[in-house]
C-alpha cells in the first residue's frame, strides 16, 4: 500500500519570522504517528532554518528546485549534493513554472531528475498540460511527452524511489481545480505509462488544492496526496489537508 503524501510548496514566500511561525504552527499540530507522510519544500535561503525546526519531529524537508549540474561555474546554482547537506529529503523538479518562466526543456527537468536520485535525495518530478493543451485534447500525449524524457534516462523501476505530480498549468494558483474524475482519468493514465515495474510510484496531486476539496481528490484510486501551494503558507489550512489524506 503506498503511504499518502501530501508537499507543501512554499514557493518565493516568506522571512525568517514567517517560517518560524508556519513551522510552529504545522508541528503543535501535526504530532505522533500518521497514516500520511508530511514535507515541506522551502526557498533555499530558509532551507537551514526549517531543518533546524523541524529536528526530530515528522516532517521532512524538501526544495523547489535544483541543478543539473554536479558543480563547476553555475552562479546561482545549487547541486543535490548541497541539498543534501542540508538535510533535504525531496526535491521538485519540472515545476511548470520553473518549465514556463525558466524555458526548462524536458531534457533539462530529466537530467535533474538524475541529478537527484544520484545524490540519494527524492525527486518529486511534476508533469501537466496548459489550458490551450486541454482544450485541444492533447492533455495525455502532453504528459507522456513529460515522461518519456525521464524514462528515456532511467530504468523504469528508479520511480519507484521517486514522486510524480500532476499539476494542470490552468489550475495552478488560479483558484480553478480539476474535477476529481479529470484528476483521476490522468493519474490513472500516468500509473499506466509507468507500468507494472513501478507500482510503489507514488503520484500527487497539484493544482489550488484546499482543505475544501483535498478529501474528494484524494478518495480516488490513484491520487495518493498532493502538491500544495498557496494553501500550504497557512498551518490550520494545510493540516486540514494533511488529515483529509489520512
Amino acid at each position: 500500500m503506498r503511504r499518502p503524501l501530501v508537499v507543501g510548496n512554499w514557493k518565493m514566500h516568506g522571512n525568517k519570522q514567517s517560517v518560524a511561525d508556519l513551522i510552529n504552527g504545522l508541528l503543535n499540530q501535526w504530532q505522533g504517528v500518521h497514516l500520511a507522510e508530511v514535507a515541506v519544500c522551502a526557498p533555499y535561503v530558509h532551507l537551514g532554518q526549517v531543518a533546524r525546526q523541524l529536528a526530530e519531529s515528522n516532517i521532512t524537508m524538501g526544495a523547489q528546485d535544483v541543478s543539473q549540474y554536479e558543480n563547476g561555474a553555475h552562479t546561482g546554482d545549487i547541486s543535490a549534493a548541497m541539498l543534501s547537506d542540508m538535510f533535504c529529503h525531496y526535491v521538485i523538479v519540472g515545476h511548470s513554472e520553473r518549465r514556463q518562466f525558466n524555458k526548462e526543456s524536458n531534457d533539462v527537468v530529466a537530467s535533474k531528475f538524475v541529478a537527484v536520485q544520484e545524490a540519494k535525495l527524492t525527486p518529486i518530478l511534476c508533469v501537466g498540460e496548459s489550458l490551450e493543451q486541454r482544450d485541444g485534447g492533447t492533455t495525455l500525449a502532453i504528459i507522456e511527452q513529460q515522461l518519456q524524457a525521464v524514462l528515456d534516462r532511467v530504468e523504469p523501476a528508479a520511480l519507484n524511489h521517486a514522486v510524480v505530480a500532476y499539476e494542470p498549468v490552468w489550475a495552478i494558483g488560479t483558484g480553478r481545480t480539476a474535477t476529481p474524475e479529470q484528476a483521476e482519468e490522468v493519474h490513472a493514465f500516468i500509473r499506466q505509462q509507468l507500468g507494472k515495474e513501478c507500482i510503489n510510484t507514488r503520484l500527487v496531486y497539484g493544482g489550488s488544492v484546499k482543505a475544501g476539496n483535498a478529501a474528494e481528490l484524494f478518495q480516488q484510486e490513484n491520487i495518493d496526496g498532493g502538491l500544495v501551494g498557496r494553501a500550504s503558507l497557512d498551518a490550520d489550512e494545510f493540516i486540514k489537508i494533511c488529515r483529509a489524506a489520512e
